[in-house]
């Protein structure tokens, strides 16, 4: 009998994700695992229990948990999933492990090996396995979809014999991976598009995509970019200068989207209450980065909310998880690609390799102790444990990104 892998329905009810497809079910089954789904688990995600028992997979319980040597998760498990879990079972999942010291702790005490997706590198080998930017560019997608919903106009421009109907002016702030399927999809609907970051590098890319860049392009601005790829803080005379351009410009905008945000740390404020006063009544600012705190001022963390001079804020939590039958499926790809970094292919199975570097980069939590770099001090100290910048280059187009 072959190791065990298990696809628990996630705990959190708002998170209609899940860790598996049938595609990816069916390659881990002719790998030699046997793999449980527990029912329902894909019910969010449009996949229903029939399809997984298709590809030979058996619809199982909660505590089937116990019998796996390897979970695929969305979310980190909660104290009672980790009660079902036996010592030594590998957990991949999205981890959330910045500010989260006691969460790291129980994983720890409850002696798994835990993965956090989001940790992976951002090189060559592992780009099809970077759960940032497969969900992130579906966020990105989405922010723009939700906009034009809550947006009581049409978005491109319309020549009728009654009139004509001008193009939104949307502005995408944050030009990662969510920031430019922002961009790509703002323009598909013939908005008029403009977008701002503090990376240099991406100027080239808003341009590429038919928008248009909007920043203070001075000596800091051209050093703004770590050895990862992702944004640096910027100097608060900086900070004033970037805000000053932004709020002329946001004046006139009708739809906002922000996706600023740095690995680790509160989002940072990018669009001031005074900004949002500014705007039209009927605007809309949608703020990807809730979760961390915010880009906006005056965003709440799962709501919509709407200022006294009438312009919508649009707060929606896990946002990828709002196309949750396409996050699912490219979710499910990325644990799958890492997965298959571990299997040992004479014994069909799990042998897990710690001097790996998508291993060391990503892995909290291995026999009893948090183990990684970032998290272990915080752990012995009980304060917070800080980011610390990647050291491999991205590839093109992978940037730090909300969600």
């Amino acid at each position: 009998m072959g190791q065990t892998i298990f696809i628990p329905r996630e705990a959190d009810a708002n998170e209609q994700r899940v860790g598996a497809s049938p595609d990816t079910v069916k390659k881990l089954i002719a790998a030699g695992f046997d793999v449980i789904v527990e029912a329902g688990a894909g019910a969010s995600s449009r996949i229903i229990d029939e399809d997984f028992a298709k590809v030979g997979a058996t619809i199982g319980k909660p505590n089937d948990a116990s019998k796996a040597d390897v979970i695929l998760k969305v979310r980190r498990p909660t104290e009672s999933e980790l009660k079902t879990c036996k010592s030594g079972t590998a957990v991949l999942a999205i981890m959330d492990p910045y500010g989260n010291d006691a969460a790291l702790a129980a994983m720890a005490k409850a002696g798994i090996s835990a993965f956090a997706m989001e940790l992976m590198p951002r090189i060559t080998r592992a780009q099809v396995m970077d759960v940032l930017s497969s969900q992130a560019n579906l966020a990105g997608y989405q922010a723009v979809i939700d906009a034009a919903s809550e947006y009581d106009r049409a978005l491109p421009m319309m020549m009728t014999a009654a009139g004509t109907v001008p193009a939104a002016k949307i502005f995408i702030m944050g030009v990662g991976v969510a920031g430019l399927q922002a961009i790509a999809t703002a323009r598909r609907l013939g908005a008029v598009v403009t977008a701002t970051d503090v990376r240099p590098a991406v100027k080239e890319q808003v341009a590429s995509l038919g928008a248009k860049f909007i920043a203070v392009e001075d000596e800091e601005f051209k050093q703004a970019e770590t050895a990862g790829g992702y944004a640096k803080e910027m100097s608060k005379e900086y900070q004033a200068k970037q805000a000053a351009l932004t709020a002329e410009h946001i004046a006139k905008q009708d739809i906002v989207i922000t996706t600023a945000l740095i690995p680790g740390r509160p989002a940072p404020k990018l669009v001031s209450a005074a900004m949002v006063a500014s705007m039209r009544a009927g605007s809309v600012i949608v703020d990807l980065a809730v979760e961390r705190g915010g880009n906006v001022e005056g965003a709440v963390a799962g709501k919509v909310v709407t200022t006294p001079n009438g312009v919508k804020i649009v707060g929606h939590l896990n946002v990828p998880g709002r196309v949750a039958a396409s996050a699912s499926l490219l979710y499910a790809k990325n644990l799958l690609a890492f997965l298959e970094t571990m299997i040992d292919k004479d014994s069909k199975t799990i042998k897990i390799n710690r001097d790996d570097e998508l291993v060391k980069a990503t892995m909290l939590t291995d026999g009893g102790a948090v183990v990684h770099p970032s998290f272990v001090k915080a752990e012995a100290v009980g304060t917070p444990a800080k980011a610390e910048p990647e050291t491999k280059k991205a590839s093109s187009g992978k940037k730090g990104d909300a969600q």
